[in-house]
């Protein structure tokens, strides 16, 4: 598995998100981890990107639907405490052991 952790300069979150990614992949050695960074607006709209911060699964991103935008901007998550700037370990733990 491959997960890849976009994100760009200035946003706080993804750090949080990083932080959260090593946790709830303690224990498993399956798993590889890129940081990407995303420099322009040109490689947002190129890349797909659904903001700071985004977690790819093998080029997937399970927090995002057909109605989440594309762009250079900060990102928010649905959690069970409200909206948050990243996932939570428990959900990200979640979409890592979904099938795919």
């Amino acid at each position: 598995m491959e997960i890849t952790l976009q994100y760009f300069d200035g946003c706080p979150n993804w750090e949080v998100l990083d932080r959260r990614l090593t946790e709830a992949l303690d224990g498993r050695s399956d798993v590889r981890v890129v940081h990407q960074r995303v420099e322009t607006a040109e490689d947002a709209a190129r890349l797909g990107f659904h903001g700071s911060p985004t977690v790819l699964i093998d080029g997937s991103d399970p927090f995002a639907d057909e109605h989440t935008p594309v762009g250079l901007a900060c990102r928010v998550f649905r959690t069970p405490a409200g909206l948050a700037g990243s996932p939570t370990v428990d959900q990200l733990r979640e979409v890592l052991d979904a099938p795919l």
